[in-house]
C-alpha cells in the first residue's frame, strides 16, 4: 500500500522506527490541498484547499505498519483515512476528523519534521508557507 506523509512521518529515522517494513518511494505533490497545524497539540493537517500544493513523501507499507500507523495517528478519533489516486493505485493519507483553529507546533515537533523535509528533499518553503499563514 502507498502512503503519503506530510508531517513528522516525513523523518526516515522516525519513520523506520514505527513502521519496519516500511520504504521510502519517492517525494510527492497533492494539489488542492494544504499544509496545517491544529489540535490542542499542533500537529500537521492536510485540508481541501483550490490552487494550493503540499508536498510531501511516498512510502510503500505493509498492513502491519498500516496498524501502527493507526495507532500512532489515532484512528478513527483524531484523524480518519482520505485516498488519492495515481496511477491505478490507491494512496492513503490521513487528516484530522475535526477541524480546530491553526496551533502552532512545538519547536521538538517542528524540528522532527524540518529534518523529515531534508530527508525527503522537499523545498521548505511548503513548510514556512503553512507556518506563516497564520
Amino acid at each position: 500500500m502507498l502512503y503519503f506523509a506530510y508531517g513528522s512521518n516525513l523523518n526516515h529515522f522516525q519513520m523506520r522506527k514505527r513502521c519496519k517494513d516500511s520504504n521510502y518511494v519517492k517525494k510527492f505533490d497533492i494539489k488542492d490541498f494544504k499544509l496545517t497545524f491544529r489540535s490542542k497539540y499542533g500537529v500537521a493537517d492536510i485540508e481541501s484547499k483550490k490552487d494550493h500544493t503540499i508536498q510531501g513523501g511516498l512510502y510503500e507499507i505493509s498492513k502491519s505498519d498500516e496498524k501502527k500507523l493507526d495507532l500512532y495517528e489515532d484512528f478513527p478519533i483524531l484523524y480518519k483515512k482520505i485516498y488519492f489516486d495515481y496511477n491505478r493505485e490507491k494512496i492513503m493519507a490521513y487528516t484530522m476528523v475535526k477541524k480546530s483553529l491553526f496551533i502552532y507546533p512545538s519547536k521538538r515537533y517542528l524540528d522532527v519534521i524540518k529534518q523529515g523535509y531534508k530527508d525527503c528533499k522537499l523545498d521548505i518553503k511548503y513548510l514556512e508557507k503553512a507556518l506563516r499563514n497564520f
